[in-house]
Formats: C-alpha cells, structure tokens, sequence
C-alpha cells in the first residue's frame, strides 16, 4: 500500500496556501488598523531561535540554497497542564525553484533518539531514546526541531506552532466545518460520538475528530494523520464555498482566532512574512506535491510505538536534503520483499 495513496487528492497543499495567501490579502483589505491588530497577534518564538543559534555546530547543513523547510507543530497543550507536547508534526518542503512541495508527517509516537536540548527555563535536557513527540515537552520547539534534524539530516529553516485551543476557535469562528467522517469516533473522557459520513462539525467535534486515537479505528496515530489531513482538506473547502472570504465581517473572527493561535520564529512572525511563504507556494503545479508520512511499521518491543523502514525513510530523507523529488513508493507495512527494518 503507497502511503500517498491514503490521500490521493493531492491539491491540498495548493488549497493551504491559496486559503491562507486570500486569508492575508483580506486581512489587508479591510484596513491598516485590522492588520496592526492581526500582525500583533502572532506571538514571535524568540527563544527556540537562541537554542539554535547556540547549537548551530551541530546541526545539518542545508545541501540546497533556496529550498525552504518550515516545521509546522500542533501543539496539545490544552490537553496536558503541567507539559507541552508536539501532537502533530509536518514538515513542509518548498524546493529551490518553487515548482515542487512535499508534505511529510511525522508520527507522533514514532521512536527516535531525542539529542540534550537546551530548555526555555536555562537548564538542559538528558539525551534519551523515546518517542518523537516527548522533544517538545522536554526542551520546546527547539528540541523538536533538534530532534527532527537528527532523524532526517534535513536543514529546518523555520517554524510555526498552532495550538489546539486556537483550532476551535477558528472551527466556531467559521461557523463550523462540512466534513466526511470516515468512521466512528468515540474517544475515553468525552461524552461526544460521531457516526460516519458527512456532518456539520463545529470546534469541539473537530477537535474530537483530529486528535482522537484510543477507540478510534485501529488505534494508530498513522491512522489519525490521514483524518486530519482530511479534514484539513474539508476545512479550506467550508471557507472558500462559504462566502467566508468576500464577507469581512465573517472574515475578521477567522482571521483573529487564526493568528492569535500562531507561535513563530523571528523569520515568520509577520503577516507580511507569512504571506510571503504561501504566496512562493501558491503558484506550485498540483501534479508536482507529494504528502507522505514517514514510512514507520509498529515497534515489537514497544507495545503502540513505531520504528522507521530504515530503507525507504533514508531514501525519503536524502530526497528532501538535496531537493529532488521523492521516492515513487512508500510503505507504512513492512514488506521483507521490499525493505529492511
């Protein structure tokens, strides 16, 4: 089974950054003082920046000038109080002459070995071998960039975080979202189920929706990754064909709950920088995006963690260093015919 086969609708990156470029353009149109407002609203991640400066002779370097790597993290910390954890990661790859993307998720359970992290309280974090979503709660978005770096060899250049409360209020301010629900969603601590197909969601359900794993389908957070890249695709759609674009008074909330949700470093913290990315990757051909997920299988001796496909993640992983485009097949099941652990 092809990983990009779980999701064959490949326009979905063109849909971000068409949704999100005609987001800032609005923003712009309705005047100086919005755009002030919305432009503060996206809180600058100085700090991760610092952390990485200070370990600059240890990361990858970049092999492609020109190409652009932005590490986007779904941050959980509504979820878990006295910790942060990275739910959802995705690297976004631009290539150098802007003709190519790729969408490459990373599970959050996969295992990896976590580098000593410098820590936004001034101490350092153990070196340790644990899953991929534990860098964040041990050392911020620096650690899991840290981390992502060392997996992959791969140069990140940027990053942005958005966190889940954000989320829902951009679902609500949207006035909801049409999604097909693949199948039932019934998850520990919450009273809500979902039956399959089409529904109206608003914030909370789609929060359900995405997040959700234990009593979800098999179980899996691979599993859970192709739902969100569903509803992300469902999401952009409600906002083009809603008329939430050409009406500004229905736009403003979107906007205001979108931007007061963002976390980014120094390089993307402005509208004006924002809009700037989307609008490089805007103009990329819909037959030239790759979304894929690290090709991982379930680790034997971790009972609901993952382990890479060494092979194929390593081909995957020297594509994205030198920009050229991605392996034509990608596994999530171990085949020995194909692969080695």
């Amino acid at each position: 089974m092809q990983v990009r086969d779980l999701f064959p609708d490949r326009r979905w990156v063109r849909l971000v950054a068409l949704g999100f470029g005609l987001l800032l353009i609005a923003a712009v149109a309705v005047g100086g003082g919005t755009y002030a407002h919305l432009d503060g609203n996206i809180r600058s991640d100085d700090v991760p920046a610092r952390a990485l400066h200070a370990d600059r002779a240890v990361r990858p370097k970049s092999m492609a000038p020109g190409a652009q790597n932005i590490l986007l993290l779904g941050s959980d910390l509504e979820a878990v109080r006295d910790s942060q954890r990275s739910d959802v990661t995705i690297l976004l790859h631009l290539s150098a002459d802007r003709r190519r993307a790729a969408l490459v998720s990373v599970p959050r359970d996969l295992m990896v070995q976590i580098p000593r992290c410098r820590k936004p309280d001034g101490g350092t974090s153990r070196a340790q071998f644990a899953q991929f979503n534990w860098a964040f709660q041990f050392g911020g978005a620096a650690c899991a960039i840290r981390t992502f770096e060392e997996l992959t060899g791969v140069r990140v250049d940027h990053h942005l975080i958005i966190d889940f409360t954000g989320f829902r209020k951009v679902v609500d301010a949207m006035g909801g979202v049409q999604v097909d629900v693949p199948q039932k969603v019934k998850v520990p601590g919450d009273k809500l189920v979902l039956r399959p197909g089409k529904q109206h969601l608003n914030g909370h359900q789609a929060l359900i929706l995405v997040r959700g794993r234990s009593g979800v389908g098999d179980g899996s957070d691979l599993q859970r990754i192709e739902r969100q890249k569903v509803f992300l695709r469902d999401l952009l759609a409600g906002a083009r064909s809603g008329g939430v674009l050409e009406d500004t008074t229905r736009l403003f909330p979107v906007l205001n709950a979108l931007t007061r949700s963002l976390t980014a470093d120094p390089g993307l913290d402005s509208l004006r920088e924002l809009y700037g990315l989307v609008n490089s990757a805007a103009g990329i051909p819909q037959n030239r995006t790759s979304i894929v997920t690290i090709p991982s299988v379930e680790d034997p001796d971790r009972w609901g963690r993952y382990k890479p496909v060494k092979r194929q993640a390593k081909a995957l992983f020297k594509a994205l260093r030198e920009d050229k485009p991605l392996p034509t097949r990608l596994y999530n099941a171990y085949d020995p015919a194909n692969d080695e652990l």
